[in-house]
């Protein structure tokens, strides 16, 4: 059993690496650096969490950490790109359920010497634990279906469901007044009866939610995760787990607004669920007939990409799918050798989750300073000769800016119809993850290169050799 003094001496270094691992994951360049802090960090919190535990105790958390290690490292090392949103929701899942057992075993267990204000405040903070853990829980395991197709994409709209939530709302928060009062037998069912209508809450609001904002949700049930651990923290009085618990959360936070402002929707709007009733409608050939679409081969693309002084590559969910991240890094490299100027735009809700597209371009090996926000690429695209969007649809859609009536009216966009030629690698014309048909497929500077993008990247490299 190691002495307090060093416990807290490493809970702090560990918290200075967490810290130092969020510093570094604001940036691309630093983003692998920040990664190996919160590994060492998180190594240093275990150790030291298991080196304060008495006598043999230690000996039975061994077990199963190196089991969650190996786990942990054989799934991460073997996922695909396209299944990492889903992987990335079912781990938030786990926290919030680590987070209801925590409480649990603290309700059951607890403090020895809690009296009066003190049995109050440890009371709060079980219910309020499980209320967010068990939430956090069941809404991962939505969305983790959604996200990896196991449940529809579509919102499931049951009538009334906003006083749904309501009513079960005040149910917890009335349950929670009898729990926090004297210690009775019924206390136990109370704390059940908050976590299956936390659970029930969770999962119905996160099916009211589209496919389209699942980024947005899986940001959203991140900062859900880093408050139940925070929550955690308190219950087991270790101050490394609140650090961190907080950490998670208010980041989770700030980029779930950040993701919002993407798409120019509030986060309440998200919440609330509903949005885009035809989310994952992308089964359907388009909505009205808005003309023909004009189908190029390899060797007209080959031609404007050789004649082009500038190319703007936009890259989107379709290009993860394919797994083309690849092929167009070495098209990338291929251009530039021939004296293009290529540069990457990037949209804040490209994918399936925050950021997914430049993990994607970082595996690849794209150079981060050819990686632009939706804001810097706009304000060049007007003098580029050829945007060449890879696998993206609802981020490159004209209807947002200029049709009142479409759903996804206000989301800004990546305006690509503002280059003098506009290439779409995609197999089909139908609409994306949004169910919104893209008129751009139908301009005069729109040139439809149908294909896997993989495939239809190679015979490019091919052909420009």
């Amino acid at each position: 059993m190691i002495p307090e003094s060093l416990a807290t001496v490493g809970y702090l270094f560990a918290a200075i690496l967490f810290i130092q691992a969020l510093a570094g994951l604001s940036n691309q360049e630093t983003a692998r650096r920040g990664n190996i802090y919160g590994i060492v960090g998180m190594v240093i919190a275990i150790a030291v969490t298991i080196g304060i535990v008495a006598d043999l105790a230690w000996a039975w958390a061994i077990g199963p950490v190196v089991a969650g290690a190996t786990i942990g490292v054989l799934w991460a090392s073997t996922v695909p790109m396209t299944s990492m949103p889903q992987m990335v929701a079912i781990l938030n899942s786990f926290v919030g359920l680590g987070a209801v057992f925590v409480s649990y075993s603290s309700f059951l267990d607890p403090p020895a010497g809690l009296t009066g204000v003190e049995q109050t405040i440890h009371d709060i903070e079980v219910y309020v634990d499980v209320t967010v853990g068990a939430l956090t829980f069941t809404g991962s395991v939505i969305a983790y279906g959604k996200l990896g197709g196991m449940i529809r994409s579509q919102p499931v709209l049951v009538p009334g469901r906003h006083l749904l939530n309501l009513v079960v709302l005040g149910v917890v928060v009335g349950a929670g007044v009898p729990f926090v009062g004297e210690m009775s037998a019924a206390n136990l069912m109370w704390l059940s009866l908050n976590a299956g209508l936390a659970g029930l809450l969770g999962l119905h609001m996160v099916m009211a939610i589209g496919g389209a904002d699942m980024p947005v949700v899986v940001s959203l049930l991140n900062s859900y995760s880093g408050w139940a651990a925070a929550a955690a923290g308190f219950l087991l009085s270790n101050d490394l787990l609140i650090i961190t618990g907080a950490l998670v959360g208010s980041s989770g936070a700030i980029l779930s607004y950040i993701m919002c402002r993407g798409m120019n929707r509030s986060l309440t709007n998200v919440i609330l669920g509903g949005w885009g009733t035809q989310a994952g409608g992308g089964s359907s050939e388009g909505g009205e007939d808005q003309g023909d679409a004009t189908s190029v081969e390899t060797d007209e693309v080959v031609q404007a990409l050789r004649g082009a002084e500038r190319v703007v590559i936009v890259p989107g969910y379709g290009m993860a799918v394919a797994g083309a991240q690849h092929a167009v890094s070495r098209l990338t490299d291929k251009l530039r050798d021939a004296g293009v100027e290529v540069r990457f735009a990037i949209h804040p809700v490209a994918g399936r989750m925050p950021g997914h597209m430049n993990v994607l371009l970082a595996e690849a090996d794209v150079p981060y300073d050819i990686v632009d926000e939706l804001e810097v690429a706009n304000r060049s695209l007007g003098e580029t000769d050829v945007a060449l969007v890879v696998g993206a649809n609802d981020i490159v859609n004209p209807d947002a800016v200029d049709d009142p009536s479409t759903p996804i009216y206000g989301m800004p966009q990546i305006e690509v119809w503002n280059a003098k030629r506009v290439v779409i690698v995609k197999r089909s014309l139908s609409p994306g993850y949004a169910g919104v048909p893209n008129p751009l497929f139908y301009r005069d500077n729109t040139w439809m290169y149908f294909g896997d993008a993989t495939d239809r990247v190679e015979d490019l490299l091919a052909a420009i050799d």
